[in-house]
């Protein structure tokens, strides 16, 4: 495979192209990805090369490289591992909690003027909202903001996989999120949706940016913190 300067660094573009496989489906989990070797051959670089773009997939949580054996693949999410932090869903699936995406729905919205999301999106964008239920009750509620140039699908059981997945289908590629967190009242439909009385609840906001730095998703989410509280672990 050829490769050319003029599309960017070589090693950004033997990772890139890694992880779309890995993502894919083309290098599955826990097996091994082509040897070094194999790699510079294939793609017509430097083994320095292969191991940088190797090495920033090892950063990014979704290979690891052991001497003797190969490199791994750990994990296959278009969003893998940007630190060392277990995603939350993977925290209550692993121990034994049932997380479900219960119900998602997709509009097109007008947005307020001198608001963050006109500011960020312009005069339209779509909203996605979803609703997520643990061990059969309600816990997360979610609205997704998503520039309007983004193609999203129109079957809204599709919006049930991961967002993040549908977006890389559509080639973007996150770079960095930035996470805020506090404590809200949310609006009296997001109470009725989560069988709660209209009080505060934990509040998650998230900016999603793409490689070039633009900001792709500003979602707003409300956590059931009654039913569990929200669990950060980190490995070191």
């Amino acid at each position: 495979m050829k490769l050319t300067l003029k599309k960017g660094p070589l090693y950004i573009q033997v990772q890139e192209i890694l992880k779309e496989r890995i993502i894919n489906g083309i290098y599955p989990k826990h097996t091994l990805i082509p040897s070094e070797p194999e790699l510079k051959e294939e793609f017509n670089v430097s083994l320095i090369t292969i191991r940088k773009a190797v090495e920033q997939l090892a950063l990014q949580g979704y290979v690891e490289k052991r001497s003797g054996i190969g490199t791994t693949v750990l994990d296959n999410h278009a969003v893998s591992k940007l630190s060392k932090g277990q995603r939350f869903s993977e925290y209550l699936i692993n121990n034994g909690y049932d997380l479900k995406k219960e119900s998602a729905a997709l509009s097109l919205i007008n947005t307020e003027p001198d608001t963050l999301l006109a500011e960020y999106f312009g005069e339209e964008c779509y909203c996605i909202e979803r609703i997520y239920t643990l061990n059969s009750k309600p816990y997360i509620h979610f609205r997704h903001y998503i520039h309007k140039t983004v193609k999203l699908p129109n079957d809204t059981t599709s919006l049930l996989d991961s967002l993040y997945e549908i977006l890389f289908q559509q080639g973007i590629k996150f770079n960095r999120f930035k996470d805020e967190f506090g404590v809200e009242v949310p609006a009296k439909y997001i109470a009725d949706i989560l069988k709660i009385e209209q009080k505060p609840l934990m509040q998650r906001i998230r900016h999603s940016f793409d490689i070039d730095d633009r900001l792709i998703e500003y979602s707003i989410a409300y956590y059931n913190t009654d039913i569990h509280k929200y669990v950060v672990n980190f490995d070191v």
